[in-house]
């Protein structure tokens, strides 16, 4: 297929590399010269603009930002692509832009799916992505070719914005697992238990989650994870502060009561503040140690 690729950062970069691994043409724009250079090393073709990047094309995936860089794009794109042109988005956005963008798309003729990824850079760059996407079936079973070179996990969530509600809910689970298994680790420092230890029972009891297993957050005991690298981010402490914001917009608009997402979000907007938003999000256990009084 041929495909446009506009947002060639850290996530879209890596995405598009692997469009053009799996056979695609892929035309790519970016406002940074750096990534476009990037991509471009990797096959992607560098183009000056985006109607340049979506000229002639069957395809057009977006990966930006928040919902405003997404809504000003895709306003460009239907006043660009013809009728019939399929538009992807990528990004983890409000419900509510999310939803704009559908209707533009509609507008024009053109089909469209929400599909937000899960995977942080290291699933962008591997290709094991998960997206959770949303709009219509058929639209989506047609369009699976294209995310699977991209993606090991493609989920159909529902109708319109519903791969966004997934992502978000996700995220929300994310951020305060993450602070449940911090909080036990740091319980567990001052009971005089080690790390592996916890690990060890926690990693096969009830208390097995993600968080732990895969982005343990203290050194040692899953190798793989940011704690061993001084926490650098493969799913930065700003990112996650973003996706909280746009899981409590989300329950208030619809009614719903997520105290411990509220909770989530507080700790980590505090987490930004103090100077981590470039860090990885798990890093928030070295602010809950501090606040505890302690260091590891």
């Amino acid at each position: 297929m041929k495909i446009g690729f506009i947002g060639l950062g850290h996530m879209g970069g890596p995405m598009a590399a692997n469009l053009v691994k799996a056979g695609h043409v892929v035309k790519g724009f970016d406002l940074a010269q750096p990534l476009l250079d990037e991509a471009s090393s990797k096959g992607v073709t560098a183009c000056a603009s985006l109607a340049e990047a979506v000229a002639s094309v069957d395809t057009v995936i977006t990966m930006l930002p928040a919902g405003r860089h997404v809504l000003a794009v895709w306003q460009a794109l239907v006043a660009t692509v013809p009728s019939g042109t399929l538009l992807i988005d990528c990004s983890t956005i409000d419900i509510d832009s999310a939803r704009k963008a559908h209707e533009m798309a509609a507008e024009k003729g053109c089909a469209s799916l929400d599909a937000p990824v899960s995977g942080g850079t290291g699933g962008a760059a591997a290709g094991t992505l998960t997206f959770m996407i949303g709009g219509e079936q058929d639209v989506f079973s047609k369009s699976q070719p294209i995310f699977e070179a991209m993606g090991k996990r493609i989920i159909h969530c529902g109708g319109a914005s519903a791969g966004q509600a997934a992502k978000i809910c996700n995220n929300m689970i994310l951020g305060v697992s993450m602070i449940a298994v911090g909080e036990a680790f740091v319980l567990g420092e001052k009971l005089g238990l080690s790390h592996q230890a916890l690990f060890d029972v926690a990693s096969v009891s009830s208390g097995q989650c993600w968080s732990l297993t895969t982005y343990c957050p203290v050194p040692g005991p899953v190798p793989t994870s940011p704690a061993n690298n001084d926490y650098e981010p493969g799913f930065a402490g700003a990112l996650m502060l973003k996706d909280l914001k746009l899981s409590q917009e989300a329950a208030q608009s619809a009614g719903a009561t997520t105290p411990l997402g509220a909770k989530a979000a507080e700790l980590f907007a505090l987490f930004n503040e103090l100077g981590n938003a470039d860090k990885d999000f798990s890093g928030i256990i070295d602010m809950l140690r501090q606040q505890s009084g302690g260091t590891a």
